[in-house]
């Protein structure tokens, strides 16, 4: 698998691009990991890789989304610089920017060219990459596209609310890969995509496409719409889990995850500190679900200090490592809503009801599910998750009475159930009133 890999990306990739990407995400990004531990024996906080939501609108409306895509939000390009360049300070080079839909900012390409020394992967639909716009990616160098495909055509237009989303949403993906950029496929798995994303073969259409890397996240019902009906059950988290885990050993294609460390252990990068997220105004949040902040961006400190003293982030971090190694605002939205409170959190969303979300919130089953551990089959991602991505030891201090509500909630699993999953059931094992 790793040579026809490394085989294939080394002819297809511009040779530029993949020079950034090894130094600047892969070396860079390593030392910064490294700093983020000696920041933590001393008792700092910083997190080594930032998620900057660059602004709120977006092209298209798709199901359950949390952002407030009819507004016009957006963190201006003198902010943004001045954030990045105070990152870079402290060690980091490694940025992930979101929406909304990124490519709707104007000044996108030309924050990208502002840091040639840093690594930018966009979270993105696709459907804005010209082929202007993959040649002038390719001349900055520094950047990844990671294009979101939620289905095939029919899929794709009920998760995205517009007509002919796949065939546009490829036509950005084939822009990119004919100028040789790194680039990616994103899939939020949910009810309606499983079984048509979720398999070997589309995985070896992605790799006769050109595609170099896949991210698997499973979606999760937040926001103002939450679509319940599309989120998945236990056993098709685990499904999830496994079948990453088995074609990282057998097609030639990277695959990411961000919840799970080499030995298969639920884990939450929030949590762990290893990442925070910037919101379209400019907001210090926890994660991009949690869109409550008491801290900006545009604080005159910088946001270094910013977020390495802010006590919010901190009781966020501690709280909820004490409770899940899974999604805090799944599995116990009344903790989210105590520190909420007790820090006096603004809402941070457009639409100012956050808090009613979050008090309609019903717990649900997250990432955590106790004896279904799945453990890395190939090297290279135990041994990048060993010593790059695990759990910092966020979780040496997770409560016994948390501990043995996730094995009483395995029990529950392991026994026959016509709804596995209920969320009913799940409030009765953790006890919340």
């Amino acid at each position: 698998m790793l040579p026809s890999l490394i085989y294939r990306t080394l002819r297809s990739a511009d040779k530029r691009c993949l020079a950034k990407f090894l130094w600047n995400f892969g070396l860079k990004g390593m030392l910064s990991v490294e700093k983020f531990k000696r920041r933590i024996k001393r008792g700092e906080y910083f997190p080594p890789f930032l998620y900057i939501s660059i602004l709120n609108s977006c092209n298209l409306r798709c199901q359950g989304c949390w952002v407030d895509v009819e507004e016009k939000d957006a963190i201006d390009l003198n902010t943004l610089n001045r954030t990045i360049t105070d990152s870079k300070r402290h060690g980091n080079a490694f940025f992930g920017i979101l929406g909304g839909e990124p490519f709707m900012h104007p000044q996108l390409l030309d924050l990208l060219a502002a840091h040639p020394d840093c690594y930018f992967q966009i979270f993105t639909n696709g459907q804005l990459i010209t082929e202007k716009t993959a040649k002038r990616l390719r001349e900055i160098g520094n950047v990844t596209p990671l294009i979101s495909i939620e289905g095939r055509e029919i899929t794709s237009d009920e998760r995205r609310g517009r007509k002919e989303v796949f065939t546009r949403t490829l036509r950005g993906l084939d822009n990119c890969l004919r100028e040789g950029l790194l680039t990616g496929v994103a899939t939020s798995v949910c009810q309606s995509n499983i079984e048509e994303l979720l398999t070997e073969s589309w995985l070896r259409e992605l790799v006769t496409r050109g595609a170099h890397y896949v991210w698997y996240h499973t979606y999760r019902p937040v926001g103002p719409k939450p679509n319940f009906q599309l989120a998945l059950r236990p056993d098709q988290l685990v499904r999830v889990r496994k079948f990453i885990v088995e074609m990282r050993a057998k097609v030639p294609i990277a695959m990411i995850d961000a919840y799970y460390d080499d030995r298969g252990q639920a884990l939450c990068p929030m949590s762990t500190g290893v990442s925070h997220h910037i919101g379209p105004k400019g907001d210090i949040e926890p994660c991009p679900i949690i869109q409550f902040a008491t801290e900006t961006i545009r604080d005159e400190r910088g946001i270094f200090a910013t977020m390495r003293d802010s006590v919010f982030l901190k009781d966020f971090r501690e709280l909820s490592a004490r409770h899940t190694r899974g999604c805090v605002v799944l599995e116990r939205p009344d903790l989210v809503k105590q520190l909420v409170v007790k820090h006096a959190a603004r809402d941070t969303t457009v639409r100012g009801t956050a808090m009613a979300e979050l008090e309609a919130m019903t717990p649900r089953f997250s990432q955590w599910l106790p004896g279904e551990e799945v453990p890395e089959k190939h090297w290279m991602y135990r041994v990048s998750k060993k010593f790059w991505f695990y759990d910092f030891n966020a979780y040496a201090n997770v409560s016994h009475d948390a501990a043995a509500k996730a094995r009483a909630l395995k029990s529950k699993l392991d026994q026959p159930s016509p709804k596995p999953g209920n969320p009913r059931e799940v409030e009765a094992l953790l006890n919340i009133p």
